[in-house]
């Protein structure tokens, strides 16, 4: 329909310029848009307002010109509001949309957009020997969204995980481990067990580093015999502690509903990155007080140290290392890395580091930077200790989700559907926000079924479900019948590819988080005013409708990550 509009005006404006006394200006480009509210119509577009200045006439005036005679196949009206044209789609074409739901089902709102491209998108990236903290969830639910955005849009995905297995934090948390040998759980003790004690060790050494001098320089000589693997007492407890904080990473991701289709590690990529710097100096990289640095002040960035005066590798080389290891897996037309967003300056230069390296790199590297995820304590920090465990804010939802799903019911706790729950509150109170933003997480806010929230669209879900099984002998077989009070659900339901495509295109997942809000809003108001199953000819057209509804919120929520129940 955008298209048949932009087609008919693009017609009436060239009759304009041929006969009508515009011949002295240029046709614009313009867009079709949604207004603000459906009552406003089914699509805008502002040309009044874009010619005003050329054509030195008011916009209204213009637009009563191009609407003139006006006729487009599909649209039912068209009225002028200054220097803006409404146009009002007539309802054929709204029960062509609910047409359109029903026989496309769980492909509705999929695209072509990235068809034939593969894409990498690394998210989650925690470090082994520190505590995943709630910092980790941020990349996690936002790459998987955009992961689940671009899939949704035809591309071939792999998602990757970056995971810090070497480097001084690892030093830290050995050093601790030596200073605290005898408490070391033994393999029969609990997962949990393990993985408290790394941190306790990583923060004691990170305390050290900073206020120990004697700590500071046996943790740099043990970050050197890591990298080189020649202390076969740090050897075995490096193996330990990163076998322990991998196997806990991986219950997280299990209930987060993440499953990465590869791995990659800091001890893998240091090498590849550190003979590249070699190969490549003095022509990209140069040697400065020891170091080797890429000199990012010659395309209007910053300097950075890719080799330090040790002969060990920083972040800057491993990332370097990094991309040529995920081409040797993956070559991708694109590869996408979720970070926080102070890294983006970071990011900058060694994107220009490697696309020197090799030019096939240029135009195939994104950085998606987000915002932090807070608690109302603010800010947290695994150097002093005080840091909130993702795993242990998991569970504290969990809990809560299970007590509201128990409320006033004589029933059993059902494990899986309150880590549904649970898993959708956290999810959706960061995808909500734009993904620059900092999120400040509240558990009764996220995990109420009313208002803006995961459980909210989760229970407006089952609340289609459950209409659809009580009208389960009702045939829905395409002849439909229009009411007006179904004209706001119908406009929802035609918008969501659009959201979908500007939300891939953006990499924005909320815009598809506040659609289901709004479209979570109409039905429940529809559902609150409208008796749905009833005796006469129109039931099927609105359980018709409930059940699109039902289906463009479990699209929607899947694209987000997030599970679709169908009892709560």
């Amino acid at each position: 329909m955008k298209k048949q509009i932009k087609d008919a005006l693009n017609e009436k404006m060239e009759t304009l310029q041929r006969d009508g006394g515009w011949k002295n200006i240029s046709l614009p480009d313009f867009d079709i848009e949604r207004p603000k509210s459906y009552s406003h119509g089914d699509y805008t577009v502002n040309l009044g307002f874009v010619l005003a200045k050329s054509l030195g006439k008011s916009p209204a005036d213009i637009n009563v010109q191009i609407v003139q005679d006006l006729v487009i196949d599909g649209v039912e009206s068209v009225d002028i509001v200054g220097g803006y044209i409404n146009f009002h789609i007539a309802v054929d074409h709204r029960l062509d949309i609910l047409r359109n739901v029903m026989q496309l089902e769980g492909s509705y709102g999929r695209s072509d957009l990235y068809t034939g491209q593969k894409i990498m998108v690394e998210y989650t990236d925690p470090n082994p020997f520190k505590v995943f903290h709630i910092g980790h969830l941020m990349p996690n639910v936002i790459g998987e969204s955009i992961a689940g955005l671009l899939e949704f849009s035809g591309a071939d995905v792999v998602r990757a995980n970056y995971q810090g297995d070497i480097g001084r934090h690892v030093a830290m948390a050995l050093w601790g481990m030596q200073q605290n040998i005898k408490m070391m759980p033994l393999e029969s003790d609990s997962l949990k067990e393990k993985v408290a004690y790394l941190g306790t060790c990583y923060a004691e050494g990170s305390r050290a580093f900073e206020d120990n001098d004697v700590a500071k320089k046996r943790i740099i000589e043990i970050n050197k015999a890591i990298y080189e693997r020649s202390d076969d007492v740090l050897n075995d407890l490096y193996t330990r502690g990163r076998a322990w904080s991998l196997e806990k990473f991986e219950e997280i991701y299990k209930l987060l509903g993440t499953t990465f289709d590869e791995y990659f590690f800091e001890s893998e990529t240091w090498k590849r990155g550190k003979l590249l710097v070699e190969q490549n100096t003095p022509d990209i990289f140069q040697i400065s007080d020891g170091a080797v640095i890429f000199d990012g002040e010659r395309y209007d960035l910053h300097k950075r140290v890719f080799v330090n005066s040790a002969g060990l590798t920083t972040y800057e080389a491993k990332d370097l290392g990094l991309i040529f290891e995920k081409r040797a897996r993956h070559d991708c037309d694109r590869y996408i890395m979720v970070t926080a967003i102070e890294q983006g300056p970071y990011f900058q230069v060694v994107f220009k580091a490697i696309e020197e390296v090799e030019s096939v790199f240029v135009g195939k590297l994104e950085n998606v930077a987000h915002g932090l995820l807070q608690l109302k304590t603010g800010k947290m920090s695994s150097r002093t200790g005080n840091v909130i465990s993702g795993e242990d804010l998991l569970y504290e939802a969990r809990t809560i989700a299970a007590k509201k799903t128990n409320e006033n019911r004589d029933i059993a706790v059902d494990e899986n559907l309150t880590d549904q729950i649970a898993v959708a509150g956290i999810k959706f109170s960061v995808l909500k926000q734009a993904v620059e933003k900092n999120s400040i997480y509240n558990h009764e806010e996220a995990l109420s079924f009313e208002g803006d929230s995961g459980p909210y669209i989760q229970y407006t879900h089952v609340r289609t479900v459950s209409v659809l099984h009580k009208s389960a002998s009702l045939s829905v077989d395409g002849v439909y019948v229009y009411e007006e009070d179904m004209r706001e659900l119908l406009y929802f339901l035609d918008t969501f590819p659009e959201v979908i495509e500007r939300a891939t295109r953006e990499r924005s997942p909320h815009y598809v988080a506040n659609f289901l809000i709004e479209l979570s809003r109409s039905y429940n108001s529809y559902y609150a005013h409208t008796k749905i199953i009833t005796d006469d000819d129109v039931s099927q057209s609105r359980v018709a409708l409930t059940q699109a509804v039902g289906i463009v919120l479990k699209n929607g929520l899947h694209v987000l990550g997030i599970a679709a129940p169908e009892k709560m």
